[in-house]
């Protein structure tokens, strides 16, 4: 069971508890060798809101199922490309933004449950809440506006 990030050792990284099969997500993703930068640029997107998922006071099973969504989510943006070979020249925050709205995100490809879908959904929401809303530059936080 994953330690805490109260129970970290000192000059731990807690993403790394956390996630600790990050840095393999882009490769997980991968329908093809091209798909791997790909898969780098998302993971780089998303580590600011699965670092402050942290920083909340969330249970290990709440925190735990926005990881995998947030991991789901990813290989859904690489099955889109897969799809739309258009969509590949467009920066990843355009295409990560386009899929996600404030009733959640796309369906997912792999027939879950109704269950597992909002739960999906209530993730895709919470980052784009995160997404339009924090803007990391040294530390302050700002309004962001949602590419269109």
């Amino acid at each position: 069971m994953p330690v805490s990030v109260a129970e970290q050792p000192p000059g731990a990284d807690p993403l790394r508890t956390y996630c600790p099969d990050l840095d393999q997500w882009s490769r997980s993703w991968a329908y093809e060798p091209r798909d791997i930068p790909t898969g780098l640029q998302m993971v780089e997107y998303f580590t600011p809101f699965l670092r402050d998922l942290l920083t909340q006071q969330l249970s290990r099973t709440t925190l735990r199922r926005h990881r995998d969504n947030v991991w789901l989510l990813g290989g859904e943006v690489i099955r889109r490309l897969q799809m739309d070979s258009a969509l590949r020249r467009m920066p990843i925050e355009q295409i990560v933004l386009g899929l996600i709205e404030e009733e959640g995100g796309p369906l997912l490809s792999h027939r879950q449950s109704e269950e597992e879908q909002r739960s999906f959904d209530a993730t895709c929401r919470r980052l784009l809440r995160f997404l339009t809303t924090e803007l990391r530059i040294g530390g302050r936080r700002g309004p962001r506006r949602r590419p269109q």
